[in-house]
């Protein structure tokens, strides 16, 4: 998404920023660990096509991705643009991504309409660099990260829709129905954030690929528990 092309969050245990081209080359290694493929079920890519990935998220309306990094200093957290060195591949610890698609509900009429009424929306956190897992991070991007599509939703959902639409054609915007994650069943640093430190309630039984579902009903009261960081300017020369 363009959304968050010049957005960054800043917390005191993290920095959110939009994942850009200069991040590429160290995303192309993380994604070679075989530990990495297997729990975020993707299959290796070369550099040239990861480079392409990243611009086709960054187009795609569908996808909103953000680059987990370390923390900004004291000196730099009140800043009202993040400096230029606040994401070098040194920095970068992950991703947190969401992903949207039409409500179920809205495939039980044929044909599917083609702005749906309802979106879901998927997240999927990685934290790649193992000296940043175990610690707590991963709950408290989730919390930013949903804090921010809240705040935003109505945006989101505009997004979304802007490429099913024509230039002034007016339609209702979908609401975002849910929030909800898909976890292997053998994945349990991820279980462990979203089951039993978030709260996210499982529904149903794993499905045809071993994943689980956690959904977060009240999305609301989970975003006023705090933790949503500090909305910052976001710019590269």
């Amino acid at each position: 998404m363009k959304l968050n092309e010049h957005t960054a969050i800043s917390t005191p245990s993290f920095l959110l920023v939009p994942y850009e081209a200069h991040h590429v080359p160290t995303y192309h290694q993380w994604m070679k660990d075989p530990k990495i493929q297997e729990a975020t079920a993707s299959e290796p890519l070369t550099l040239e096509e990861e480079y392409e990935n990243q611009q086709s998220w960054r187009t795609s309306t569908d996808k909103l991705t953000f680059i987990i990094c370390s923390p900004l200093p004291d000196t730099a957290s009140s800043c009202e643009k993040i400096p230029q060195d606040a994401d070098t591949p040194t920095k970068m610890i992950g991703d947190v991504n969401l992903f949207l698609y039409p409500c179920e509900d809205d495939f039980s009429s044929e044909p599917a309409p083609p702005i749906p009424k309802e979106v879901v929306g998927e997240l999927d956190i990685m934290i790649a660099c193992p000296d940043h897992r175990g610690n707590g991070l991963g709950g408290k991007v989730v919390k930013a990260f949903v804090g921010y599509i809240w705040e935003k939703r109505e945006e989101i959902m505009k997004e979304y829709i802007s490429d099913k639409i024509d230039d002034g054609e007016e339609v209702e915007v979908p609401k975002l129905k849910m929030l909800m994650a898909k976890i292997g069943e053998g994945n349990e640093q991820s279980l462990r954030v979203f089951r039993d430190k978030l709260g996210w309630e499982q529904e149903g039984e794993r499905n045809y690929f071993g994943e689980l579902k956690f959904v977060l009903g009240d999305v609301e009261g989970f975003v006023t528990e705090g933790g949503r960081g500090v909305v910052v300017r976001y710019e590269r020369s």
